[in-house]
């Protein structure tokens, strides 16, 4: 491969791949008409009655079968750009600069295209939004003056328009970038383009809306990692890419656990949403069960590719002949798995579309419409401890925390390595309070009492990241993993340090970036008044949770951690850090305690608790409990940075023994030569 030797690189070559844009291009029409076809017709079979009981004019069939059109289109294009995006990260190697190799620009750039799409069909959605709301025409929605008035009034307007503002940024990102380090902004930034729509459809209002939302959230997630990644396989396999059967090897360890993460949360997301005795009585119940006969297929279709397609695939790996591409069984199974997908999309945007089964929103309460379950009794010790609701995202992320780490100390057990005791029972104390803080009766009491609230954080902030840091997760990775070996492709282990050492990594870990963002947060979040501002939105509470953990991992992995980091700090400038920290944290707790006003009174308020409190009392015991919270965590600083600082100079000085050793004590024999010329010298 040629590339310039100025510091702009140029595309690489044609010559490592065959030309088969204009096969891949015909896939995505197909798939693109399949999911349209397919969206039109499910939303024709309850279209009259979606607009009856919306109770507007009937909009036009531009709207009516538009919006199912934009959406299932759409959202096929997200799939197709961040599988794309996670097949140019991970699934083939970049070249040892860091610059893309030819299968990962071709993905990178297929990526940009179906954002590009993905962004103007949220475009499309913002007018098609307000149209539908309105009972108003396409035409009449999509002038500048009704766009503007009604934009502010309209929620899925609102929506549509931040899925297409963060799928523009990733297209433009895409475009622009050569180095695989940038892959990684452009996967977030498609995944942030899928939560709009995710936050905002049917499953974010009425009972257990945590629980549908939770689970719609993954299921998106790993159904656009599913598709996409098959098509960026299929892509580079009708190319014959020298890279494709690693990457298929890849690919198909991702699809399983996609398969098991669509397959259990959409069935959670279902019975959340539709009783199982409407499921053949009701559209919407009949639409869930055509979605899991696709699944099915799917997961048959997968199953097939792992014991036939992919070993023929392999069998096949050191032939480079010009055959075309239809006489692969690999490319052609996966065209009708591809169409599949497409069909799948179509359903699931027909599906939003309908009308799920009446709910008797009379018989659900304030607190249960607003946090998605009911609280009837007030906190106490056993219904802390034991009135539990599973968190089904970082619940889960706990669990999965725990059994890799273990995972991985089984395998350096297997192998005659030994692991510290200690490291593994922090990691499994951090995972424990992890799963504590969010799932048990803390978790529950979370969102509807400022005090329990502030208990999580603190436990998510103060305490859990510095047992996860005393675990040494990377260090005990970088053991565990097997390195690729000299011009072999990269695998996990090689990412992890090219993270590590990352310019990214190293900003992150800059002391004053890691204290402010750390310690800062708390002001901006709760005295600045953003607190107040978003506690009502069910995203905001997964957000925050994910920021204290992040956060609080980044900062104690600066000042205990021991684990490689980007930046080394030394054990007396890591104590200056604590020191220099710790009074903007007890000060955070106190200003707290002596705020005048009840912090998002309204949101508390509006919950309507069967029980009666004092809310400036509970926020005064909330400010108590940050102040008390940040003493906890010092004492474990404070003896692992001793502990570190004695065994650095126990390291030193098995150093200097070893060093003397080799040279008998050469430096010790100069010292004493100097001092004695300097005896002989006259006074």
């Amino acid at each position: 491969m040629n590339r310039a030797s100025s510091s702009a690189p140029i595309a690489p070559g044609r010559d490592e791949m065959r030309d088969e844009r204009g096969v891949v291009a015909g896939l995505c029409w197909m798939a693109g008409w399949v999911a349209a076809i397919v969206a039109v017709v499910v939303a024709s079979a309850s279209a009259a009655s979606a607009i009856k009981l919306a109770g507007v004019p009937d909009p036009g069939p531009i709207t009516t079968y538009g919006l199912p059109v934009v959406t299932g289109v759409g959202q096929l294009s997200a799939a197709i750009a961040l599988g794309s995006a996670v097949f140019a990260a991970f699934f083939v190697p970049a070249q040892a600069d860091g610059i893309f190799d030819i299968g990962g620009y071709r993905a990178m750039r297929i990526s940009a295209v179906a954002s590009l799409v993905w962004g103007v069909c949220g475009l499309l959605g913002v007018p098609l939004a307000i149209s539908d709301v309105s009972g108003e025409t396409f035409a009449e929605s999509i002038k500048p003056g009704n766009l503007t008035s009604a934009y502010g009034q309209v929620a899925g307007a609102q929506t549509w328009l931040w899925t297409a503002i963060f799928a523009l940024l990733a297209a433009v990102l895409a475009r622009v970038v050569w180095r695989w380090g940038w892959s990684i902004g452009v996967i977030m930034l498609v995944t942030l383009s899928l939560m709009p729509s995710a936050l905002a459809g049917h499953s974010s209002s009425g009972g257990d809306h945590d629980l549908a939302t939770n689970s719609l959230i993954l299921h998106i997630v790993g159904a656009a990692v599913w598709t996409g990644g098959l098509f960026a396989v299929l892509a580079y396999a009708l190319a014959r890419g020298r890279w494709r059967v690693l990457a298929v090897r890849r690919f198909s360890r991702v699809a399983f656990w996609c398969v098991v993460v669509v397959g259990t949360t959409g069935v959670l997301n279902a019975l959340t949403r539709v009783p199982i005795s409407d499921l053949l009585d009701t559209t919407y119940g009949r639409l869930i069960l055509w979605k899991i006969a696709a699944f099915v297929v799917l997961g048959g279709l997968g199953a097939w590719h792992r014991r036939r397609t992919i070993a023929e695939l392999e069998a096949q790996a050191g032939d480079e002949s010009d055959a075309p591409w239809w006489k692969s069984l690999f490319v052609r199974f996966g065209a009708v798995e591809l169409a599949v997908f497409a069909a799948t999309f179509g359903l699931a945007a027909g599906l939003s579309r309908t009308p799920p089964p009446p709910v008797d929103t009379a018989s659900i309460s304030p607190v249960e419409l607003k946090i998605g379950y009911q609280i009837s009794e007030p906190p106490n010790v056993a219904r802390m401890l034991f009135d539990w609701r599973f968190d089904l995202i970082f619940g889960t992320l706990a669990i999965i925390l725990a059994a890799v780490y273990l995972r991985g100390v089984v395998r350096l057990r297997r192998r005659g390595d030994e692991w510290p005791i200690g490291r593994t029972i922090a990691w499994i104390l951090g995972c424990a309070l992890l799963l504590v803080a969010t799932s048990s009766g803390l978790g529950r009491y979370s969102p509807a009492m400022f005090s329990i609230h502030m208990i999580s954080h603190m436990m998510l902030s103060m305490m859990v990241p510095v047992l996860l840091v005393l675990g040494g997760p990377v260090t005990l990775a970088l053991r565990a993993l097997a390195p690729a070996g000299k011009d072999n492709p990269a695998g996990p282990r090689e990412w992890i340090l090219t993270g590590i050492h990352s310019p990214w990594g190293r900003i992150a870990t800059h002391p004053l970036v890691a204290a402010v963002i750390f310690v800062g947060s708390f002001y901006v979040l709760y005295l600045g008044g953003l607190f107040e501002t978003v506690v009502e939105y069910h995203a905001a509470h997964l957000l925050m949770n994910l920021h204290f953990l992040v956060s609080g991992y980044v900062f104690y992995w600066l000042v205990i951690g021991i684990d490689p980091a980007p930046r080394q700090v030394s054990p007396v400038a890591k104590l200056g850090i604590v020191w220099g920290s710790l009074p903007f944290h007890a000060f955070f707790g106190v200003a707290l305690m002596m705020t005048s006003s009840v912090i998002a009174e309204q949101y508390y308020r509006s919950l309507l608790l069967p029980w009666r409190y004092d809310l400036f009392d509970d926020q005064r015991i909330g400010g108590g409990i940050a102040w008390a919270f940040g003493e906890i965590p010092l004492v474990v600083i404070m003896l692992a940075l001793l502990v570190q600082w004695q065994r650095s100079d126990e390291r030193a000085a098995r150093r200097y023994d070893r060093q003397a050793d080799r040279d008998q004590d050469a430096d010790l024999d100069d010292y004493n030569e100097m001092l004695k010329s300097l005896n002989k010298r006259p006074g």
